[in-house]
């Protein structure tokens, strides 16, 4: 089962990253090396989303993700939703 992590992100947000991006982009691999995330990155251009793709049955392993992501804790994330995306071709 796919499911779409969206975040919107604050207009500042490639500046206000930078000490935050070591955590989560281990947060980030070890969902990875789980097997749980696909694919994830910033939409450009400009940078005011980004999307991660999860792998898993269960909805409650993104929330998990969510409640401990640093761009969520940091407020580097304004709105975030989870949706379940039918692929149809992969």
């Amino acid at each position: 089962m796919y499911w779409l992590l969206l975040y919107d992100l604050v207009d500042d947000y490639l500046e206000r990253r930078e000490p935050l991006r070591p955590e989560h982009l281990a947060l980030a691999e070890e969902a990875h090396d789980r097997g749980e995330l696909a694919l994830a990155g910033a939409l450009v251009e400009p940078a005011d989303m980004a999307v991660l793709v999860f792998t898993v049955d269960d909805i409650s392993v993104v929330e998990r993700f969510v409640e401990r992501d640093p761009y969520v804790r940091e407020g580097l994330v304004t709105t975030w939703k989870i949706r379940r995306w039918n692929v149809v071709i992969s």
